[in-house]
Order: structure tokens, then C-alpha cells, then sequence
């Protein structure tokens, strides 16, 4: 859309808004309530263009572009992202993924934590978290031993070579960090941390009490 046909449908909406309030001044907060309840969430919005879709199945991209899945998609691309830095930032040492990265991270806040645990924290599935571990333990930077409560299961530690490095990588991950948010505003910064938190608060809940755990609960759980 050009910048003058934005204009102009502002212009149309200021003039909605005056019509529909007639006894009130027009201010930017009002006006902004005004807007977000105008906006359709079930319909596109006018910038939510993906640059890797082409022109094909229109039916298909209006409902990639619904706003819920359009923010989800983008979560995904954002991931991917990060995980490319992320790669890079580790390499020469003997992390391999994010994932050993935030495991060793967690272990650095803990005395030690079960296997299970650790691997739920690090919102892993069980096969990839043991990989994880095996890989780390493998490397020195973390060390199990027998779980005196449980028999069956181990305990896990960071060692010291662990925190040694953990401390090295940190350095490297402020500027991931900075990568990942890109272009933003403090403001915005801000503002995304919040509705972040607040998204991990609501999912966390979730993967900590294995509420979803077939498809059947997605559906249930909307309801």
C-alpha cells in the first residue's frame, strides 16, 4: 500500500470515529481504541506480506495471512534465525546447538537437577535432551551420577570446565542477542519482553502439566 492511501483511509476512519462520538473530543488514545476494535483479525492485514509466498492459491495464503497464524509462522522464521546465530556464536567450542547452550545454562542456576528434570526445563523431548546430555557429558562440561531417591534415575551438574565456558560463550550471546532484535526501538524492545512473558507464562503452564498431548487437545484446548 502507498504511504498517500494510508493516509487516506485514516482520514476515513478520523472521520468514522467523530461520527460515531459525537459529544467527545477526539484524542490519540480514544482513537487508538477506536482502531483496534475497527481492525478485522479474521482478515489479512494490508502489510502482512510474506516475501517467500508467490502468487498462487489465494484461498491458501488468506489463511496463512489470519492474524494468528501469521504470528506463528513468524515465530517460526524468528527461531530459525536465531538458531543460525546462535550456530555461529558457538562455533570453536564444544557446544553444538542452542539447545546445549540453555542446558548448561539452567545446570548454572542449580546445585544439580534430575536427567528428567532437566531435559523437561529445557523444553526438549526425552531422545533429543538425552542426546543433548550425552553430548555435554561427553565434552566434560557436565557430570551424573546415581539419584539416591530414585534408583533408576541420575542426577546432573555442571562441572567446572562447564561453567568456564558457559562464561566465554555469554560474551558471544549479547551479540546474538542484539541480532535477534534487529532493528527495534528500546520502546519496542519493551513492549515485545512483555507480551513474550506473558506468552511463555500461558505455555509454559501448558508443556510443565502436559496439558496438549494429541491432536485432539489442541482443539479442545480453544475451546
Amino acid at each position: 500500500m502507498k504511504s498517500y492511501e494510508l493516509v487516506h483511509q485514516l482520514l476515513n476512519l478520523v472521520e468514522q470515529f467523530e461520527k460515531d462520538n459525537p459529544q467527545n473530543d477526539v484524542s490519540m488514545q480514544s482513537f487508538a481504541g477506536f482502531l483496534m476494535n475497527h481492525l478485522d483479525q479474521s482478515a489479512p492485514a494490508d502489510n502482512a506480506t510474506d516475501i517467500r509466498f508467490g502468487e498462487n492459491e489465494e484461498q491458501a495464503q488468506a489463511l496463512a495471512y489470519q492474524i494468528d497464524n501469521s504470528i506463528a509462522r513468524l515465530f517460526i522464521y524468528m527461531s530459525r534465525y536465531a538458531k543460525s546465530y546462535i550456530k555461529k556464536a558457538l562455533e570453536g567450542t564444544p557446544l553444538q546447538t542452542a539447545e546445549d547452550f540453555t542446558c548448561l545454562a539452567i545446570l548454572l542456576t542449580h546445585d544439580h537437577m534430575s536427567k528428567g528434570d532437566l531435559i523437561s526445563r529445557n523444553l526438549q523431548e526425552k531422545t533429543s535432551g538425552t542426546e543433548v546430555i550425552r553430548r555435554l557429558l561427553s565434552a566434560n562440561l557436565v557430570e551424573q551420577w546415581n539419584d539416591d531417591k530414585d534408583k533408576r534415575g541420575k542426577r546432573i551438574a555442571i562441572t567446572q570446565n562447564g561453567r568456564e565456558l558457559l562464561y566465554q560463550v555469554f560474551n558471544e550471546m549479547n551479540h546474538v542477542g542484539k541480532m535477534v532484535t534487529g532493528n527495534l526501538t528500546l520502546p519496542e524492545k519493551l513492549m515485545l519482553q512483555h507480551l513474550l512473558q506473558k506468552l511463555e507464562n500461558f505455555h509454559y503452564h501448558i508443556h510443565e502439566n502436559k496439558i496438549i498431548v494429541t491432536k485432539e487437545d489442541l482443539v479442545t484446548f480453544e475451546k
